[in-house]
């Protein structure tokens, strides 16, 4: 195995610390770069060694040229994320995401990194009228954060195009789990439940509830970043798909939570649709099943678990502290 490190852009963010654990408990060497403008540095927490972490932004081009040195991988996971979040600020999502996205991915190039994985977004579909979304149907995004994302493909597909530089992109499909925080205003959908009916409060449904998506547990997308770091090179400059591969509505997902959490009847706050939202999602994962070797290893009800245990431990943990 390398003796280089890799590198995890947003290590501090939900998905890249899980994935900082993941290549930790490899045995590998993991350099962080991440401003914690959305991350958080109590993610990292209790993790020794083996791990570097340089504060810096995207934008600052000596802090991402120190963090690309010597790396082998580049896990390009920092972003500005939410949908909303990007309607209400278009030109800062895009400078965070396509901007940054172009700054790593150069610096990338420049330093000779052997793979650069990129974090997309099912966001790049839009509300294409077809399911399953499969990697061939036209790319469409409903709101400034799918632009965003796929701006970022279309760069690292260019890259590889024009300078021969090995590039896979991962569109994910809502990723759920741990250390994905229920307390922002730009807050998922499952953390939001959870902590709501663990609260004993009315979990607030935006729009009619008959919105579907295709939840995706996180180790899954862990697992589809250490596969896309090893694809073979037909893999390279490509997009893939990253999800469970089925659908479920948000009065689904509510059904599914009761007995896990442990509720009764679910009395429900009802609000206005989210500006940008799609109706429906739903993954085609065949690709990424040929040619990363993707499987997702969680199921939905395994994942919803795990999420639980972990929202439950940490409400009683800030209960403790208060």
């Amino acid at each position: 195995m390398t003796s280089k490190p890799v590198l995890v852009t947003g290590g501090g963010g939900f998905i890249g610390s899980n994935l900082v654990r993941a290549l930790l408990a490899e045995g590998r060497s993991v350099r962080v770069l991440d401003d914690f403008s959305t991350g958080a540095a109590e993610n990292l927490d209790g993790l020794a060694g083996g791990l570097e972490i340089i504060e810096g932004s995207l934008l600052d081009h000596d802090a991402v040229a120190r963090a690309v040195e010597g790396a082998s991988v580049v896990f390009h996971l920092a972003a500005r994320g939410s949908v909303a979040r990007s309607v209400e600020d278009p030109i800062g999502s895009h400078h965070a995401n396509a901007t940054g996205t172009l700054a790593v991915l150069d610096a990338s190039r420049l330093a000779g990194v052997d793979r650069f994985v990129y974090s997309s977004s099912s966001s790049v579909y839009g509300g294409i009228d077809a399911l399953p979304l499969h990697e061939g149907l036209p790319t469409v995004p409903a709101s400034p954060y799918g632009v965003t994302k796929l701006a970022g493909e279309h760069y690292c597909r260019a890259f590889h195009r024009t300078y021969g530089f090995p590039t896979v992109s991962l569109r994910y499909f809502n990723v759920f789990g741990p250390r994905q925080s229920p307390d922002s205003a730009y807050a998922a959908v499952i953390p939001r439940f959870i902590s709501a009916l663990l609260s004993g409060e009315r979990p607030v449904v935006q729009g009619d509830g008959g919105q579907s998506r295709d939840f995706t547990y996180v180790d899954n997308v862990v697992h589809a970043n250490l596969c896309a770091a090893g694809a073979p090179d037909e893999a390279l400059g490509r997009a893939f798909n990253v999800a469970q591969g089925g659908r479920y509505s948000l009065m689904d997902l509510l059904e599914a939570l009761r007995p896990i959490v442990g509720s009764g009847e679910v009395e429900i706050e009802w609000a206005p649709p989210r500006p940008g939202d799609i109706r429906h999602s739903q993954a085609d994962v065949t690709a990424a099943r040929e040619l990363l070797g993707y499987a997702p290893e969680v199921t939905f009800e395994e994942g919803l678990r795990r999420t639980v245990a972990w929202l439950a431990e940490r409400a009683g943990a800030v209960r403790t502290a208060a």
